[in-house]
């Protein structure tokens, strides 16, 4: 199950109090304030992380709250600075927040992070305001409140080839045949419910991902079937492979609605290179009409099931990751 947004709420940790004290030692009448500072309130920080492919664990836990710093002591002992909280994300999470929609980070690499949420400062102690004409200062800063806020978190698959078509086009059968992945294979529509991962490897050495998506219909752009919920996974790949039906109505008319559905949702997906393949040719009867042209694009012709034309359509597939 893919778990592709989810919303949190955090909220980092306050600043210690500064303190008022006097140094009182024996013999010594005058000493003079000491009071420390308060210490930092810990931040609340997001980072990618390899392994994680899902964000499931945000539907129970939604809530993340650092600690805050402790208050200044006398003798100028410094308060402890709160522990933070780190947060693990899949890579290729979008954070953005929650009220403005504005986008906070894009976690593309591994790795990287963003702060979504400052610890407050530690206030000052008497010690700090100390000064030739005030030499007994009796004041102290508060510690500043750590920031709340909530946060968007939208996950967006990243794999070099996307395999694109109408509802039991054959895509999960062809992605499972290209790599050891194991997606839901069924004789009905919306067989992938959730987009689907597979390693694919080429030559000695090399390989690359594809991703098998949930099948799109007419007016998904807009939200219909499964819709543009899993259109935003095609915008982090390189290279897109439409499939279709050859055994089942119109190629044509299948291929014109993919192409208008990419145009429609935007995001340049109608630009990215792209093959077009033919597959459960092994269905069409002898008296069927040849492969249509597709606008002018190379079609090539496969059947997923039967392995026919896949070293084919692999060697196009890396040749066009190539360029």
């Amino acid at each position: 199950m893919l778990i592709d947004t989810a919303t949190i709420n955090v909220r980092a940790g306050n600043g210690g109090n500064g303190c008022v004290s006097f140094r009182r030692e024996k013999y010594v009448p005058f000493g003079g304030p000491d009071g420390g500072d308060g210490g930092c309130g810990g931040s609340v920080t997001i980072v990618a992380r390899d392994g994680r492919s899902t964000l499931l664990d945000f539907r129970h836990r939604r809530h993340y709250r650092a600690e805050s710093g402790q208050h200044g002591g006398g003798a100028r002992k410094t308060g402890r600075d709160g522990e933070g909280v780190v947060i693990e994300v899949p890579v290729g999470t979008i954070i953005k927040d929650h009220e403005s929609g504005e986008t906070l980070a894009d976690l593309e690499e591994p790795g990287s992070s963003v702060v979504v949420a400052e610890g407050g400062r530690g206030g000052r102690g008497n010690a700090r305001f100390a000064t030739p004409t005030d030499r007994a200062p009796r004041r102290a800063e508060e510690g500043r409140s750590g920031r709340e806020r909530t946060v968007d978190l939208e996950l967006k698959l990243i794999a070099d080839v996307g395999i694109v078509g109408l509802p039991n086009a054959g895509k999960s059968t062809l992605l499972s045949k290209l790599s050891s992945a194991r997606p839901r294979i069924g004789d009905y529509p919306f067989t992938t419910l959730s987009p689907v991962l597979g390693l694919v490897r080429y030559g000695e050495g090399e390989s690359f991902v594809a991703a098998d998506l949930p099948g799109l219909i007419e007016g998904a752009h807009q939200g219909k079937g499964l819709g543009d919920r899993f259109l935003r996974h095609i915008e982090r790949t390189r290279v897109l492979v439409i499939l279709i039906d050859a055994a089942e109505g119109d190629p044509g008319s299948a291929y014109a609605l993919l192409v208008n559905e990419l145009s429609g949702y935007g995001q340049g997906l109608d630009e990215k290179p792209r093959l077009v393949a033919l597959n459960k040719i092994d269905l069409r009867g002898p008296s069927s009409d040849p492969s249509p042209s597709f606008e002018g694009e190379d079609v090539l012709e496969i059947s997923a099931l039967t392995g026919m034309g896949l070293d084919t359509l692999t060697h196009a597939i890396w040749a066009l990751l190539k360029k």
